[in-house]
């Protein structure tokens, strides 16, 4: 199973469907909510969220964005030395405790490093939808990516990974 891709990989206009996706619970929410300290009560009181727009509870926006980020890694950013910059991050439309939230992963661009011929710098976007494909949330970055040569000065495949010990 492939995890993160190297430079020479990408691709622009390459798509990266995530799978599987993630069904959000109101667990999943508010235990975010506690650990982040965002105590607003549209995300954890169902009797003030009644009295809102939404009429429910709203699932916290960075719980959305985390739950992306974290899918796009096994596409996108697994072999990642840095991930340099989110440049653009939109909230489209509320999710809420059920929902499940889908991802894909486009690649925008690529740039060689100029200081170091052993990396490069890769823009994708990432899309998050739900379970009707309706679009909830966006968020643009840039990663930067090792090419082959620095994964074989670096110890392989997967460096720093053990040999068991066997008897």
């Amino acid at each position: 199973m492939q995890f993160g891709r190297y430079y020479e990989e990408f691709e622009v206009g390459d798509v990266y469907k995530h799978w599987p996706g993630k069904t959000v619970t109101e667990y999943d929410d508010h235990l975010f909510c506690l650990l982040t300290m965002n105590h607003h009560p549209l995300h954890l009181d169902a009797n003030y969220a009644a009295t809102t727009q939404q009429g429910r509870n709203v699932v916290v926006g960075n719980y959305v964005y985390s739950l992306l980020l974290g899918m796009s890694v096994e596409d996108v950013s697994g072999k990642a030395i840095a991930n340099l910059e989110v440049s653009s991050l939109k909230h489209v439309f509320p999710t809420f405790h059920g929902d499940t939230i889908y991802g894909e992963t486009t690649v925008l661009d690529k740039t060689e490093s100029k200081s170091k011929d052993d990396r490069g710098v890769v823009g994708v976007e990432t899309i998050g939808y739900n379970q009707d494909g309706v679009v909830v949330c966006t968020f643009r970055r840039k990663v930067m990516v090792p090419k082959r040569s620095y994964a074989a000065a670096a110890g392989g495949e997967e460096p720093g990974r053990p040999t068991p010990q066997r008897s």
